[in-house]
């Protein structure tokens, strides 16, 4: 959703030793890794089977969300299409997971970030936010469409201290400083312009260039927030009792700032341009995980207070969108639209396992995905 246009990246993953499937461990804690034995020494392993049992518990999620590519982008879905058919005729067959081989799928497991298969989620939504497109008293706090100037553009503390003022770059006004931030770091939002429906739908558009700092990692830091209660929710809070200009002091650290384009009434779309299905669209690293590549996911449940329960539920996701802090061993799943949906995703922060599915063979010793740079055009 960061990101329109699409540009396959394949990238080249040598895998030089076969290793079948490990036994693994489940250790219950909060939200640290849980997996402790078994060292994979690749960025993506093959094995024989997921070492898990079950079925998926999204199939249907899945299957609308496999249409919804071929209906958008009907070149991404065939470049697939092999492999989402054979996921597909085995979720029909009602077979085990110990039957995926039989469809002509390969399956590979995912290094993690310790080498030890713990692969981290968090979690992002699409939030509603209450704007005006003229500004007064309440709604006065600006959301921009990017500068069409060439050159460095001005940091976020530049454009609160006034860089962009007399542009006539201001699309629209909210009354809520973090709403604005969170938009940015969702990238993307709902905006009820006129306190009726329907809402439009403001899509990233570009960023100014300058790093991205989290502001939780510097609350953190100077033991505002403890490491353990760190969230969404928490960030919230944190904002509610101090100061604006404390606020925007905050906020002035991250240097990156986000603009945005009113698309109207429109569905969520990922940086793939799909519409985004909650709990089967993922955000990948593309440089690792190509757009449109299917996925198997065990994932953490968490309670209602945002705490891993030491349970976990499987689902079949996508890969469709990215964003700049999800890098390597990292997803960020879609939860969907709202306040709900942002409770959700505020908790994860919490790691699983996962396991890439692909019909292309590998010779048994070595598995070697080409990392010649495909482009697709939107249909």
């Amino acid at each position: 959703m960061r990101k329109m246009g699409l540009k396959i990246v394949f990238t080249g993953l040598i895998i030089t030793c076969l290793i079948g499937c490990q036994q693994q461990k489940h250790v219950v804690v909060s939200d640290s890794k849980q997996y402790k034995d078994g060292r994979l020494i690749s960025k993506l392993v093959p094995v024989k089977k997921p070492n898990v049992s079950g079925k998926p518990i999204n199939s249907s999620d899945f299957i609308n969300q496999v249409l919804t590519v071929n209906k958008v982008s009907p070149n991404l879905y065939s470049s697939y299409y092999p492999t989402y058919n054979a996921i597909m005729s085995w979720l029909n067959s009602n077979t085990s997971l110990d039957e995926l081989y039989r469809f002509g799928l390969n399956i590979y497991q995912m290094q993690g970030q310790d080498q030890q298969g713990n692969v981290k989620f968090t979690g992002y939504f699409t939030p509603i936010i209450e704007a005006r497109l003229q500004p007064d008293h309440i709604f006065k706090y600006p959301i921009y469409r990017k500068p069409l100037r060439k050159g460095k553009l001005p940091t976020r503390q530049d454009i609160y201290n006034g860089a962009l003022a007399g542009e006539q770059l201001e699309i629209a006004y909210s009354n809520s400083l973090i709403d604005n931030f969170m938009m940015e770091v969702q990238g993307s939002a709902y905006l009820n312009l006129n306190n009726d429906l329907p809402l439009n739908f403001f899509a990233y558009a570009g960023k100014n260039g300058h790093h991205y700092q989290s502001i939780g990692r510097i609350l953190i830091d100077r033991h505002q927030i403890a490491k353990e209660a760190m969230s969404m929710q928490a960030i919230y809070q944190w904002v509610a009792t101090h100061s604006e200009s404390d606020v925007i002091e905050l906020f002035s650290q991250n240097p990156s700032f986000v603009f945005f384009i009113n698309k109207g009434v429109a569905p969520v779309k990922g940086a793939s341009g799909i519409p985004l299905i909650a709990k089967t669209a993922v955000a990948a690293d593309r440089k690792l995980i190509a757009p449109g590549t299917p996925l198997l996911a065990e994932v953490p449940i968490l309670n209602t207070q945002g705490q891993f329960t030491g349970h976990y539920e499987l689902r079949l996701m996508v890969a469709l969108d990215v964003g700049g802090a999800i890098k390597g061993n990292h997803f960020d799943i879609y939860h969907g639209i709202g306040k709900t949906a942002g409770t959700q995703a505020g908790f994860y922060k919490h790691y699983g396992r996962v396991w890439v599915l692909t019909t292309i063979a590998d010779n048994m010793n070595e598995l070697l995905l080409n990392s010649a740079l495909t482009s697709i055009e939107e249909s």
